[in-house]
């Protein structure tokens, strides 16, 4: 099928995909220049700062209407510091202080940075009530497990991004916290019971002015029990515009995610998505090469020539998208802010990550402050694709930093075996032992593990770094409510005695 000039050029005014590289491809420029909304930058896009804004000045010389966007939700998701881990703490330790002012001083702070570098649409904050304990992919990046909470830091975060000028935008309608399936890999099923609640955050973020929404890829059996809510018109148009009277752009979570993508290929996906009401595609999360756009675009535009897709739609789609980047322009978002001199109890993302630390003490003897250097032991569970593998994480570095001398050992679950942990009680023989662990609720092999540690060493300090589903492991149970570099070292802190807890 011949399609042309002019469908595609519409099909790209919708696209926003990813690519290789810390400096554009030749083909995003050469897309770029004819039309092509803008681009998703991940962490193999970034390496410092400086080098992000003269990527993006090279993307704006080809279309400087480009919207450059990102998933920095600070905390667990980070691209811009992916290699050192964030110096700002995730959503669900902002809901733990509770605290809307800080919440929203963060994000203006986080969006003043990514302003600077040149992006100008982020993929935050997540309005998911995280409700489900066990959910896979959500958890440390809601706000939390209650509707009003999520919903007024969501605002507060809305506020603060969107008043350095970078669009924010809430995700993952219509809610992805009471799911227990990851939908990079499946579809996952949201019950009735549960809309209402999920519901209330993106009402208030849409109140707030939130730019963007982006859909999850969900499946709502009360709404509509075929098709999950990335291509369902009763979810995107029925409910996100026409009930809650959402008028900005809606954006896809990556369409070649298994959720939506097994069915229809990336391209279908993009072409139904479309079709129901979103107005802009990302793409290249994990397939970033120019086959795939490429594929999206066609896709698009064939499906207006076989009257899949209205051209009416798509051109509406383009519209939104075409006024988004307006509203990025004309806010500042792309210029150079001068820095903020930082407050006198430290940058915001510490003052933040201190204020969410808490600590439950199990025993009568003063096992904290540690003065000796400890042997930290952490239990490191295979994490969701939406975070980083490379991204620094625990207490081991930031203890090691502050007590020379401490030894660090870090075990995946084929290395925790009986052995191993019997290896280590020796050689933790007269030192403090610091036990670090993620979500040990969820993962037998740590609940295992720590049981083992702790038979042996009954004063060992445990750090819980994800959700605490319990507070009564160790002589002392420290959570953070985070795994960044920044509740690392939050934790580091109060264990040798130097911090004060929120």
């Amino acid at each position: 099928m011949r399609l042309s000039g002019d469908l595609l050029r519409l099909a790209d005014a919708v696209l926003l995909p990813g690519f290789a590289g810390r400096t554009p491809p030749d083909w995003i420029r050469r897309r770029l220049g004819q039309g092509l909304a803008g681009v998703v930058l991940f962490s193999r896009n970034i390496a410092a700062p400086d080098q992000v804004a003269l990527l993006t000045t090279a993307l704006r010389a080809e279309n400087p209407a480009a919207l450059v966007a990102t998933d920095e939700e600070s905390g667990e998701v980070t691209r811009l510091e992916a290699a050192t881990g964030s110096s700002r703490p995730g959503a669900y330790a902002l809901g733990v202080v509770d605290d809307v002012t800080l919440t929203e001083e963060l994000a203006r702070d986080l969006g003043r940075e990514l302003a600077a570098a040149g992006i100008t649409l982020d993929f935050a904050p997540s309005a998911d009530v995280n409700s489900n304990p066990d959910n896979p992919v959500i958890g440390l990046r809601a706000f939390g497990a209650a509707p009003d909470l999520v919903a007024r830091h969501a605002r507060a975060f809305v506020r603060g991004m969107q008043s350095a000028g970078v669009a924010a935008c809430v995700k993952h309608f219509p809610g992805h916290g009471d799911t227990s399936v990851d939908s990079h890999h499946g579809v996952p099923v949201v019950a009735l019971d549960g809309m209402e609640a999920a519901l209330r955050p993106f009402r208030e973020a849409i109140a707030e002015g939130v730019r963007t929404v982006m859909t999850g890829h969900l499946l709502v059996p009360t709404y509509d029990p075929g098709l999950p809510a990335t291509l369902s018109p009763k979810l995107l148009t029925g409910l996100l515009r026409e009930e809650l009277g959402f008028d900005g752009v809606i954006v896809t979570d990556a369409i070649e995610m298994a959720g939506v993508s097994a069915a229809y290929g990336a391209g279908g996906a993009a072409a139904r998505a479309v079709a129901a009401g979103a107005d802009a595609v990302c793409v290249g999360g994990e397939r970033s090469d120019e086959a795939t756009a490429v594929e999206v675009r066609d896709a698009i535009a064939a499906a207006v020539t076989e009257g899949v897709l209205p051209e009416e739609r798509l051109a509406d789609a383009a519209r939104r998208v075409r006024e988004l980047a307006v509203w990025t322009t004309s806010s500042g978002s792309t210029t150079t802010r001068p820095d903020r001199p930082a407050p006198a109890d430290g940058p915001v993302g510490l003052v933040a990550a201190r204020r969410a630390v808490r600590v439950t003490r199990r025993s009568a003897d003063p096992v904290l402050p540690v003065t000796t250097a400890p042997h930290v032991v952490e239990l490191a569970p295979e994490m969701n694709l939406a975070i980083d593998k490379g991204t620094p994480w625990g207490v081991g570095a930031p203890l090691a930093a502050l007590l020379p001398g401490t030894a660090v050992t870090r075990l995946a679950a084929a290395e925790a075996t009986g052995p191993a942990i019997e290896r280590l009680v020796r050689a933790s023989d007269g030192r403090p032992l610091v036990v670090v662990v993620r979500d040990v609720h969820r993962h037998a092999w740590q609940q295992e593990a720590v049981r083992h540690l702790l038979s042996a060493r009954p004063d060992a300090v445990v750090v819980e770094m994800g959700l605490p589903a319990r507070s009564d492991l160790g002589a002392v149970h420290i959570a953070t409510y985070g795994s960044a570099e920044v509740c690392g070292r939050a934790a580091a802190e109060l264990i040798i005695g130097r911090a004060v807890t929120g």
